[in-house]
């Protein structure tokens, strides 16, 4: 009885290092896929290959996780394509010791990337319950230095401001002014503007003057809130 216990136990633990492996393996490829796209930054595809994607989507997607598309995570919202965040995480340039927005938390997958480079993050998500599944789902992973709130991410979090980067991983129609204001001398922001066709835009603020470039067209779902209605 010992022995068929012990092989039982072996037998698990097994599967669960295949299983383990499995994902590695997956993610590893992933990675070659966005590197071949021009995501070049170490940091960035240091967190992109440690970060569990198939852990921030529903069980009937877990295994598209590593396919470089987006899927949908429920309230009409999706995890964006790896590519995507790669890229818009790459745009900001970030050292390691950056205090850094992120407005659309959704599944919270961007805000684990983030959380692997800069020192700390703060996330806002309009819909309370996709804000309570994403903080707990970060906690879970043993992230301590994110934090999540339900709220308008027009607005920004001007109690932590101002921030060194700012992500915004929903589209406004034009650049929300509270999150410029809450930029640091310095600092970098990236966000998808447009109604229906949208472009990337990174925003530059040095010595008062705030620059801005388009670098990728993108569509994303549109930003939600009192903020962006006219």
């Amino acid at each position: 009885m010992k022995l068929f216990c012990t092989v039982i136990i072996i037998l698990v633990v097994l599967a669960v290092v295949q299983a383990a492996d499995e994902w590695a393996d997956k993610r590893a490829k992933l990675v070659q896929i966005v590197r071949s796209q021009g995501v070049v930054d170490p940091k960035v595809l240091a967190a992109m290959s440690k970060v569990p994607r198939h852990l921030f989507v529903a069980e009937t997607y877990r295994d598209q996780a590593y396919n470089d598309y987006p899927l949908p995570i429920g309230q009409e919202q999706t995890i964006s394509q790896p590519f995507i965040v790669g890229f818009m995480t790459q745009a900001l340039r970030l050292k390691g010791s950056e205090k850094v927005l992120e407005i659309g938390t959704g599944s919270g997958y961007q805000a684990a990337i983030l959380g692997e480079i800069a020192k700390q993050v703060y996330t806002i998500e309009i819909i309370c319950e996709l804000a309570d599944r994403a903080g707990k789902l970060l906690q879970a992973q043993g992230y301590k230095n994110i934090t999540v709130k339900c709220g308008d991410g027009y607005q920004g979090w001007k109690e932590h401001a101002p921030f060194d980067a700012i992500i915004v991983t929903a589209a406004p129609d034009h650049v929300p002014q509270p999150l410029i204001d809450q930029l640091a001398e310095g600092g970098r922001m990236i966000v998808p503007v447009g109604r229906f066709f949208q472009d990337l835009i990174l925003l530059e603020k040095n010595e008062g003057r705030v620059t801005r470039k388009s670098i990728l067209p993108v569509a994303f779902v549109p930003m939600t809130g009192p903020g962006v209605q006219h």
